[in-house]
């Protein structure tokens, strides 16, 4: 989730002043408060449509598990459910797990004394124990995700290993109206403070966590939170065990001290799912050049952000705009799409318009194989290299 990001907020309080008809109601208040600035269809030139169906298009952040909308579904509300990843042509969506936000959400200083997602828990009826456990919040939205495949009959699965993501991309040469999600957990923030919780995690299929989200924690410190630390004790022990377990770590909402101390310990790929960049976009969460080139020299991938402040603008063309500056300073193999779609409002697409950005990023005079690869091979290069074998 981007950051700031009164919606989630303003719609949980919404549902709790109109009582139970709004409460049953909640995801589709939630997704529809966080939807795109534009709905389909979307007018996208012959050429581009064409490249873009020659694609397998891999993105790495979406909160569309969260609100709890049946995304087997076609929906007018938020910007992801099934059919619409299948019109994107999207061959694996990482899908994410956030499991606390604070009212009311700031770009800094954040306390997390109150948090909008324990009512979003209670209003909208998730079991007991996720009124006060962010483990037990994960653990639910992984048990949306299965519930997800069973009901799409497997045009929708969940990648767990290396073996799944060959198989499901050789499923796909046949097939291209399947597609695939990675489960990430937003914020370590979800092991309740307790490390044992990560095997268990692991257990439910997540694959990438980001240490931080809209506060700092016990493991490290958040670009929105006060403190904005780096990494603890318990934060280097983490890193290490996720390390250890083949988990991805991310440093999207990351302090800059923390990011640093990633960097200096992690022996892996390192991530930054979705944010900016601050040659095109200063931000408070954005990245600079520095540490675009840090997290490069990991072997790891930057996901461009589409959402107004990540990018500064409103269409396609800013989010090409970013893409194309980090680039040019880290090369093609190291940028990704992190659309945080269902996560920010303002974004100008919903999934099915995807082949807006890849027509934005021919006008910016990119190269088909350049195109290809931040679109989504770079993704999915990463995860075969990375995932559990």
């Amino acid at each position: 989730m981007a950051a700031p990001k009164p919606a989630l907020a303003v719609a949980a309080v919404a549902a709790l002043r109109a009582g139970g008809l709004a409460t049953r109601a909640l995801p589709a208040l939630i997704s529809r408060s966080l939807g795109p600035a534009a709905r389909p269809p979307y007018r996208v030139s012959p050429g581009a449509r064409a490249l873009h169906e020659r694609l397998r298009i891999a993105d790495l952040h979406a909160d569309s598990l969260l609100p709890g909308r049946d995304l087997a579904l076609r929906s007018r509300s938020g910007s992801i459910d099934v059919p619409r990843l299948l019109d994107g042509n999207v061959a694996v969506q990482v899908l994410s797990a956030a499991t606390a936000f604070p009212i009311p959400p700031r770009m800094e200083g954040n306390d997390g004394r109150r948090d909008a997602i324990t009512a979003l828990a209670v209003l909208g009826r998730w079991p007991r124990r996720t009124w006060r456990s962010r483990f037990a919040r994960a653990l639910l939205v992984a048990e949306r995700a299965r519930r997800l495949e069973a009901a799409t009959d497997r045009r929708f699965v969940v990648v767990r290993s290396a073996g799944d993501l060959a198989a499901h991309l050789a499923r796909r040469e046949a097939d291209g109206r399947i597609a695939a999600g990675v489960l990430s957990i937003e914020g370590a923030h979800a092991l309740d403070g307790d490390l044992a919780n990560l095997r268990l995690l692991v257990e439910a299929g997540y694959r990438i966590l980001g240490l931080t989200h809209l506060g700092d924690n016990e493991f490290a410190g958040s670009a929105h939170g006060l403190a904005r630390h780096g990494l603890t004790p318990l934060g280097r022990d983490l890193v290490a065990r996720l390390e250890a377990s083949s988990i991805l770590v991310d440093v999207a909402h990351a302090s800059v001290r923390t990011i640093d101390d990633v960097l200096t310990v992690a022996s892996r790929p390192v991530i930054a799912s979705h944010t900016g960049v601050t040659a095109t976009c200063p931000s408070p969460r954005n990245l600079s050049d520095a540490q675009l080139r840090g997290i490069a020299a990991t072997g790891g991938v930057v996901g461009i952000g589409f959402w107004p402040t990540a990018t500064c603008g409103h269409d396609a063309a800013a989010i090409a705009r970013s893409i194309v500056h980090a680039i040019s300073i880290v090369g093609p193999d190291h940028v990704a799409l992190g659309s945080d779609f269902d996560g920010a409002p303002g974004i100008p697409f919903d999934a099915s318009g995807l082949a807006l950005l890849t027509e934005a990023l021919l006008a910016d005079g990119l190269d088909e194989a350049a195109i290809r690869r931040v679109m989504g091979e770079n993704v999915l290069t990463l995860l075969a290299r990375t995932l559990p074998s």
